[in-house]
């Protein structure tokens, strides 16, 4: 080499080393809750293919819906010195230490999907989530809409206890009700957001309410729970989505499934990619410096058996569900 061409490649690799981190060298640790329904896994499969996407690479820990496994995993990626962190957090109460730590490290957090408590605010970059208040009125007005003004017993099956989506997804079912005064949700307990645990309330719902006859609806905080309950249903010789209505959140390809049977009614989508969103705010804060709002709200959907449920299904395994 010459000593011209020496120093030309000497002078590139010291530009080089000076330019800014790109998308390429960008590394995400994300803190996932675990893979306890289809929306879950879906949304993990589409995280990844959002990142490969962008060329970001993207570390995910399966927390097995533990909260102390999650605190863990952010731990260990502020060792790593991860460019950001995504969180969902199984819970929404708990986080300011870890949190803490994370932002005196200055590494970005973003959560996805889920909320923690207003003390947290000020210790993550933005939120990119559904309004799950509005998810669960939704649920509420197309109930109420379908019976009018007929007495309906409703018995409710909620998600974990603490998660701030099932929280919210209750308050904005119990608005509706509130206002209608022939809506009666006579039993509601967690079914933890799992099909199994699901399929294992709404049983003890059936029995309770007389082998099911007094109940008008079941109003689910995902559909996965809702799955297991129509299960339960069919066991008990009653008819879901004809004897019994059935509205539940997430529009994974199974509920669709049943919706197509005629054994479910209606269901409020929940769109799974929510790290396209925060991928694209943390490379906007990374590169410019741009912050994001607080919030980033996802759309809610509701969809019945007019929407052509088959092909929705159709179109929905191939997302990782």
């Amino acid at each position: 080499m010459t000593s011209k061409a020496l120093l030309a490649a000497t002078a590139l690799v010291a530009i080089t080393l000076a330019l800014p981190a790109t998308a390429a060298e960008l590394t995400v640790g994300f803190s996932q809750i675990g893979s306890e329904s289809g929306w879950r896994a879906a949304e993990t499969s589409v995280s990844k293919t959002e990142a490969t996407k962008r060329k970001v690479t993207l570390k995910i820990a399966d927390a097995q819906q533990k909260q102390e496994n999650q605190i863990k995993a952010i731990r260990s990626f502020i060792a790593q010195g991860v460019d950001a962190i995504f969180l969902a957090p199984v819970v929404s109460s708990g986080w300011d230490a870890v949190l803490k730590e994370a932002k005196e490290a200055k590494i970005p957090v973003v959560l996805l999907d889920r909320d923690i408590d207003p003390s947290g605010k000020e210790l993550y970059l933005t939120a990119v989530t559904s309004d799950s208040v509005h998810e669960g009125a939704v649920a509420g007005e197309w109930l109420a809409k379908t019976v009018g003004g007929k007495a309906c017993n409703v018995v409710e099956l909620q998600g974990t206890v603490g998660a701030s989506v099932a929280t919210n997804r209750k308050k904005g079912f119990d608005s509706v009700v509130a206002k209608n005064a022939n809506l009666k949700v006579v039993r509601s307990q967690t079914g933890d957001f799992t099909r199994a645990k699901g399929k294992e309330v709404m049983e003890s719902f059936i029995k309770a309410e007389g082998g099911g006859k007094t109940i008008c609806a079941v109003y689910a905080h995902n559909d996965d729970m809702m799955v297991g309950a129509i299960q339960a249903m069919k066991e008990a010789g009653l008819k879901p989505g004809k004897d019994v209505l059935t509205v539940s959140i997430d529009a994974v390809p199974d509920i669709f499934k049943a919706i197509a049977a005629g054994e479910a009614n209606a269901t409020v989508e929940l769109t799974p990619n929510m790290a396209g969103p925060a991928l694209d705010a943390v490379m906007a804060f990374k590169a410019k410096g741009t912050v994001p709002p607080k919030w980033i709200q996802t759309e809610s959907k509701l969809y019945t058996a007019a929407d052509d449920p088959q092909k929705i299904y159709d179109s929905k395994k191939g997302l990782g569900y």
